[in-house]
């Protein structure tokens, strides 16, 4: 299997996984004490489309082919890329725990 990152950043836009996709981990990416971005690892069992809602006027609806992301082969890997978002003073990156 190979894992892709999907990025939402409140008010702004989101980003919702197609078919072949399935959410395995969500996090929140907060900087400065406010919460800039949440992203999931999402499981990628084909070549699917992502959609992007645009959450700002002029609103849109955007659907795009998933071979267009970064691919990682472990969810471990994706980890660390985000790992890597949150470096730096005031940066904090938290998983969010499933809710089912």
């Amino acid at each position: 299997m190979t894992y892709v990152l999907l990025t939402t950043k409140p008010g702004r836009f989101r980003t919702e996984p197609g078919d072949g996709m399935r959410p395995v981990e969500t996090w929140q990416y907060h900087h400065a004490g406010r919460l800039r971005a949440r992203y999931v690892i999402a499981e990628l069992a084909g070549e699917g489309r992502i959609t992007i809602v645009d959450e700002e006027p002029p609103q849109a609806v955007n659907r795009l082919p998933s071979k267009f992301l970064p691919r990682y082969e472990t969810v471990q890997a994706a980890r660390d890329e985000l790992a890597q978002l949150a470096r730096g003073p005031g940066a904090r990156l938290e998983r969010v725990e499933d809710q089912s």
